[in-house]
């Protein structure tokens, strides 16, 4: 063991960095060169039928299957020339990860041989089995057929020799069964709410879309101390493991220079992503050691959740050959930072006008205003859903640990923001008023254009604003980006319906109160409505410390959800509020909403449960050994000076041993009773048919026995002999050379 350890270790500290070759082209030359965008379908298809898929991307027009028959004759040739020989309906099913099975082109031609064929209706749908994935109950085993659909909006790719086509996943009765279905019609949802408010500013607003820009952290670890640790191999973390004496207290790895190893790494992941399309922006090291970031440009929401699920993908496969493995666990370490995938949210015209940016003149800013109250009120509204949108049984590791938002949803405005809502809400009903062609006047403090520079930023809010969106911060690094986007686009979405609705009922009451002046009506019943949501929603702003203990009884008082239990916090979907939101905007049906939060429940107690089989082996096959062997030897030692020295002597020699001696029982002993425990805890655990009570009994009774175990395990690891020691230390696994 002692051997095998040393050798790991030692191996690690040897590897050089890979020599990767940039292509020959700058990046804006190759960005895409591996995805079938605007551009390769103007060069591959015909004019009328390019035209046809430009309307159905960008308008959402119905796609006949004569233009898909074209459309994919097109992709195939595209396809061919790049080595594809495969193509797959990829999808994104409620296993947070990504599904593909993969079909040749090839066909018998009716002769003895064979063709390669690609047709409209092999591209629009597939039918994969549904009853091998996560559905909650929807769908049982003997009931197997699903289909997935084509989703034009997000470019068809290829990884290797395969044609990769993003799709929806639904059952046979129709019921979604992955992420994208729900999202897509989350930002429908949002914008036809939005486009609706934005008419009262600007009648030629056709659309809006919702941008996210997430940002990527992740750890990484070499793969030979990574296949050392089979905590780290089975579940994602290390489930024991003593601080290093050095971590990240000296701040010198943040936005340090990037080790060279690393480095080959990024450049490799990044010249790969940039071929798929994914607009690589930022790289940097983070807090923790070992820790990074990847971030890139915003887009459109859809897009952007496809691209951070084929990174994370891409991620794994590009660390292995850099011999490193990467870890998206919200928290692989103890003791330090863990990852998060901050996700930076916006709604945008498609004239080009941010939602969520102050304007120059008194009418944007009326805008401006609000498009953030009625996000506040979104939030506010549903403040528990949000937070069941991003809570995980690894991710619950890592919210409120003194690093990360707290597991409370408030949002960080800022002094300027504050005092734009506070005026509006106090400031005299008649500050407003129409002056010719000067056009709207409000007695309002001039906001600047940007508030970027000028606005503070708090790390301990889950929701700030951020000059021109919203940063949700709670996200967790492995989770799948759509899971926040439907809740949060679904929530503002509801927030802006009944926005107008109450707008549009009080602007006659308006009309008749100001007959016969030169006020407006309308903007006179938007102030009127706003005052009444900022006085609504006040409850979820809150530019104090969200760690401190104080928030947690004030935000109680408040009436915000502090509930730190995953299992329970997974209700949330469940509430009257929820359902009818998710219901009334066509996003998810309760039956939906009821077969996911089963698949939440059951995900959560099997998370659980293997972490708690692997430390009970580990405890028992790894750790008692080797301490019990330990304990041995100092034994051996103690009758050794017993029979060389006088007793007296021997007796003083051997205190410290002794020492060490009885502590090794009574941790080991406390480890095995803790193990012992644990089994018992997990076994009436299993007996609970219900998956909510289930999970429940594994928060309650089986997760707080791993950390009691480990406690004793980490004890042990500071005083047995190192080189007895089974498993790579927090010192060797958290500093790449």
């Amino acid at each position: 063991m002692e051997a095998l350890r040393f050798q790991v270790v030692g191996e690690a500290f040897k590897k050089k960095p890979l020599d990767v070759k940039a292509p020959s082209e700058r990046p804006y030359e190759y960005f895409g060169k591996k995805v079938f965008n605007r551009e390769k379908m103007y060069k591959y298809l015909p004019k009328d039928v390019y035209e046809k898929m430009v309307d159905v991307i960008d308008n959402g027009s119905r796609l006949d299957r004569a233009v898909a028959d074209a459309v994919a004759a097109g992709m195939k040739q595209w396809a061919v020339e790049n080595g594809v020989t495969h193509y797959t309906h990829w999808f994104q099913p409620l296993t947070e990860g990504t599904a593909e099975k993969h079909d040749s082109f090839i066909e018998h031609d009716g002769k003895g041989g064979m063709v390669e064929e690609f047709t409209g209706k092999l591209l629009v749908q597939q039918e994969p089995d549904a009853s091998s994935f996560p559905s909650g109950g929807i769908r049982s085993t003997f009931e197997a057929r699903g289909y997935s659909a084509w989703d034009p909006t997000s470019p068809v790719f290829i990884i290797d020799d395969t044609l990769c086509i993003p799709t929806v996943f639904i059952s046979y009765s129709g019921e979604a069964l992955d992420y994208k279905a729900p999202l897509k019609r989350a930002l429908h949802a949002v914008n036809v709410a939005a486009t609706d408010v934005c008419h009262y500013f600007d009648p030629a607003v056709k659309k809006v879309q919702s941008n996210l820009g997430w940002e990527q952290e992740y750890f990484l670890v070499d793969e030979g101390l990574y296949a050392a640790r089979p905590d780290l191999l089975l579940t994602g973390r290390t489930l024991m493991g003593h601080d290093s004496a050095k971590n990240q207290q000296m701040d010198d790895h943040y936005f340090g220079a990037i080790p060279e190893r690393v480095a080959a790494f990024m450049r490799d992941l990044e010249i790969q992503a940039l071929e798929l399309g994914v607009p690589c922006k930022t790289r940097h090291n983070e807090v923790a050691p070992n820790q990074f970031e990847l971030a890139p440009i915003f887009e459109e929401t859809n897009l952007a959740v496809d691209h951070n699920m084929m990174l994370m993908s891409l991620m794994k496969k590009v660390a292995r050959k850099h011999g490193f493995r990467v870890l998206l666990h919200e928290k692989p370490f103890a003791g330090i930072n863990g990852s998060g995938k901050h996700n930076n949210w916006s709604l945008s015209t498609d004239n080009g006008i941010l939602l969520h940016a102050p304007g120059k003149t008194a009418e944007q800013n009326l805008r401006f205003a609000t498009f953030i109250v009625e996000t506040l009120m979104g939030v506010y509204k549903h403040n528990g859903l949000l937070k069941a949108s991003i809570m995980s049984a690894t991710n619950a590791h890592r919210l409120g640990a003194n690093e990360a938002p707290p597991a409370i949803v408030s949002s960080f405005l800022g002094k300027q923001v504050s005092e734009l809502l506070d005026h509006i809400e106090t400031a005299d009903k008649d500050f407003l008023a129409m002056a010719g062609k000067q056009g709207l006047k409000m007695d309002i403090p001039e906001i600047p254009e940007l508030l970027i520079d000028n606005t503070d930023r708090n790390r301990t809010s889950p929701f700030a604003f951020t000059g021109n969106r919203f940063e949700f911060r709670a996200v967790g690094s492995e989770a799948n980006c759509a899971s926040a986007m439907i809740a949060l686009n679904s929530a503002v979405a509801e927030a802006l319906v009944d926005f107008k609705k109450r707008v549009d009922a009080r602007i006659p009451e308006f009309e008749k109160k100001l007959a016969g002046t030169d006020h407006s009506a309308k903007f006179h019943a938007i102030i009127d409505v706003l005052r009444e949501d900022i006085k609504t929603c006040k409850p979820i702003r809150f530019d104090g410390n969200g760690y401190s203990d104080e928030w947690v009884v004030e935000a109680e008082k408040r009436g915000l959800d502090v509930e730190k239990s995953c299992p329970k916090i997974f209700e949330r979907y469940l509430d009257d509020a929820s359902i009818k939101m998710f219901e009334s905007l066509s996003v998810m049906t309760k039956k939906e909403l009821e077969a996911r939060n089963e698949v939440k429940w059951e995900t959560y107690t099997k998370k659980i449960q293997i972490e708690a089989r692997v430390l009970g082996d580990l405890s028992m096959n790894h750790i008692i050994p080797v301490a019990t062997s330990y304990q041995s030897q100092l034994l051996k030692n103690v009758e050794n000076m017993v029979s060389v020295f006088p007793v007296d002597k021997a007796e003083k020699l051997n205190a410290r041993n002794i020492k060490i001696i009885e502590e090794i029982a009574e941790r080991t002993s406390a480890i095995e009773k803790g193990v012992e425990e644990l089994v018992n805890a997990r076994k009436l655990a299993n007996k609970i048919d219900d998956e909510h009570d289930k999970a429940i009994a594994y928060h309650d009774t089986v997760e707080p026995k791993l950390d009691e175990i480990r406690y004793q395990i980490d004890k042990l690891e500071l005083i047995v002999d190192d080189a007895l020691w089974p498993l790579p230390k927090y010192r060797e696994l958290l500093f790449i050379r």
